[in-house]
């Protein structure tokens, strides 16, 4: 047990506020940095290679390595000793999976309880492609939505947002990342003021998920199925992922406050109410995960502490006479009985064979 005047290691030491918002802030720049690479790497692949169909996957992949290497890179420089995926809030552990099947679920019911008014409204026209090729297309749409989402993940909720904590109080850390959130999704076209508070409350929402898990497992699996269901499962607009390619290609009618028009279901007024509604139920099933992965376990502090006897009862003690010492020997004798007699019939009694004839 350390005491409080033993020094804490270097690499071990708390990082000061301002270093936590200047890393921040460094790693925003890395951030918009890495997405300008990625982007020009990937169209220099594919017009290598001619395979134009693969650069969103190829630019979301390698927008993903350069953020795991470059937020790790960025915490070794500040202690030392974090792996890479502690780094990027990406913990191996046993319920990983678990963690992020219950998101996935979470996502997909979330995504029909806003689709399924449209439906019924009959705002929703959908037209299937059901082509050889119309199947590798989706596929490959269907990988660059599961790395796209964990690459939001990473830059959202992972170690920008572990920064902001450190430096803030988590409920400011979680109204920060979520506005930047909203305003970086604000600027694709057709957003409006409604699309961003949606993006914002949908922040919140993935947010919680780390903070109830420390982990970004839960959070991928919601987004990823969010996104999923609404672009490949529904055929509708995806904001930010315009060259998704869906087996349903799906024309939406109605007033745009109701369906969301040509931004997607995130504009629309119900989604906003089913976001809303998502927070508490994602608080409920992560009890679990909120008892084994954020209570900070009882360590023990203070000084060793010896209670001394009182000096009267040690000097009483010393002064008494040691008490004397009792043998106690054993129920059968081990000397010879002094009578004969007696003697003499336990020696016939031992050697003359029994009454029946044995």
């Amino acid at each position: 047990m350390s005491t409080p005047s033993q020094p804490v290691p270097a690499a071990l030491a708390p990082i000061p506020r301002p270093l936590q918002l200047g890393l921040f802030f460094v790693g925003c720049l890395w951030l918009i940095a890495s997405g300008r690479a990625a982007e020009f790497l990937s169209l220099a692949f594919v017009t290598v290679l001619n395979i134009p169909a693969i650069q969103p996957l190829l630019e979301q992949l390698l927008l993903l390595v350069l953020l795991l290497g470059g937020f790790w890179l960025l915490s070794w420089t500040s202690i030392r000793s974090r792996s890479l995926r502690e780094v990027n809030a990406l913990p191996r552990r046993a319920t990983a999976g678990e963690e992020w099947l219950r998101g996935a679920a979470l996502g997909w019911a979330m995504l029909l309880a806003a689709v399924i008014p449209i439906v019924l409204a009959g705002d929703l026209h959908p037209q299937f492609w059901m082509q050889p090729r119309a199947w590798w297309m989706a596929l490959i749409s269907l990988l660059t939505v599961a790395v796209g989402t964990l690459t939001l993940e990473v830059a959202y909720r992972g170690y920008l947002y572990t920064k902001l904590i450190a430096t803030f109080h988590p409920v400011a850390a979680t109204a920060l990342m979520a506005t930047l959130y909203a305003i970086v999704f604000g600027f694709h076209d057709s957003a409006n003021l409604w699309s961003t508070l949606t993006t914002f409350l949908m922040g919140i929402l993935l947010s919680i998920a780390y903070l109830r898990t420390h982990g970004l497992w839960l959070g991928w699996g919601l987004h990823f199925a969010w996104l999923a269901a609404m672009g490949l499962v529904f055929g509708l607009p995806v904001p930010g992922y315009s060259s998704l390619t869906s087996l349903v290609a799906t024309d939406v009618s109605g007033s745009p406050w109701f369906t969301g028009g040509v931004y997607g279901p995130e504009r629309a007024f119900f989604t906003f109410i089913v976001v809303l509604a998502a927070i508490p139920v994602l608080y409920r099933i992560t009890r679990g995960y909120a008892w084994d992965y954020t209570h900070s376990p009882i360590v023990a502090a203070g000084r060793p502490m010896e209670i001394q006897p009182p000096a009267a009862h040690t000097a009483m003690e010393a002064a008494a006479a040691p008490a004397p010492l009792v043998q106690i020997l054993g129920a059968t004798p081990t000397n010879p009985s002094t009578m004969p007699v007696i003697e003499e019939h336990l020696r016939s009694a031992a050697t003359s064979p029994g009454e029946n004839g044995e």
